[in-house]
């Protein structure tokens, strides 16, 4: 069997601010909307809860396992899947284009959240160690 290429959506040493039409002036809590979690509400609590634990490809298909309901014995099978075609990264995230969080990736990979607010957004953004890239912004005009 061969193996699939795998694509990534990991950054490293990177910081990503938060889109330029985003309406949060500082990081917002998603709000929920019915009884299912949104992509913003399980992207926040996998990241703000474990800080540096997850890298953005861990965080991408956790996401999209959670919505899909898929039972432990699939997860292998479906990330190699999930990855085997491009995804969208964290630039695309509500939380980087909606609710106002930056997302800090650190030498390994592993991501935090910052509000846009905070005195360390304001480090990260002006770090020369740190790459710079701003969240995707919203298509609205």
């Amino acid at each position: 069997m061969t193996k699939m290429k795998t694509h990534s959506a990991n950054y490293f040493d990177t910081f990503i601010q938060v889109a330029a039409d985003s309406p949060a002036k500082c990081g917002e809590v998603p709000p929920m909307k019915g009884s299912e979690k949104s992509v913003a509400n399980i992207q926040f609590e996998m990241i703000s809860q474990h800080p540096y634990q997850y890298t953005s490809d861990d965080v991408l298909f956790e996401t999209y396992a959670a919505r899909q309901g898929f039972g432990e014995s699939e997860l292998a099978a479906e990330r190699e899947k999930f990855f085997s075609k491009g995804q969208p990264c964290l630039r695309a995230s509500p939380l980087t284009k909606r609710y106002g969080w930056g997302v800090h990736s650190n030498s390994e990979g592993k991501v935090a959240l910052y509000s846009r607010d905070s005195q360390e957004y304001e480090k990260f953004s002006t770090d020369d160690k740190v790459e710079t890239v701003k969240a995707m912004r919203s298509k609205r005009a």
